[in-house]
């Protein structure tokens, strides 16, 4: 073999045919060629998802905070309602809450009178809900 086909062998180069190295090639031998990697294309699963789920939950004590955190590791939405807790355990929760969220990447949004949306960083969350009235306006009203 001769310099100019040990380096077409080595950068896979056999396919071409040359005709000056015919008359060096024994037709006798075969040589083993070398078959060029293939190049694959790598689709993102994340992209391709099932449809996401929102879960609705209405936590009755501070423990419950852990379930909801589970929900948020498992890449689902979260609506918490706040309503019928104490005030202290309800920031305790909104307090774990925002860490988790921090800690995955996630989003807080308050989409009403002690309801919070908490989603994961692979929901995107657009738009916000005004405040039309304050919680004090609110809590005077109590329709």
């Amino acid at each position: 073999m001769t310099l100019k086909t040990k380096l077409k062998t080595f950068f896979f180069l056999d396919d071409e045919y040359d005709e000056n190295d015919v008359g060096e090639q024994e037709t006798d031998e075969k040589k083993p060629t070398k078959m060029q990697p293939k190049t694959q294309n790598v689709v993102s699963l994340q992209s391709v998802q099932k449809a996401s789920k929102v879960i609705l939950a209405e936590p009755k004590s501070y423990d419950e905070a852990t379930d909801i955190a589970d929900h948020l590791k498992n890449r689902r939405a979260v609506v918490v309602n706040l309503q019928r807790i104490d005030h202290e355990q309800g920031r305790q929760i909104i307090d774990f809450l925002s860490g988790v969220v921090y800690a995955l990447g996630g989003d807080m949004q308050k989409v009403g009178m002690s309801i919070f949306l908490v989603t994961p960083d692979n929901i995107e969350v657009s738009g916000n809900i005004s405040d039309l009235l304050s919680e004090q306006e609110i809590q005077k009203v109590r329709w």
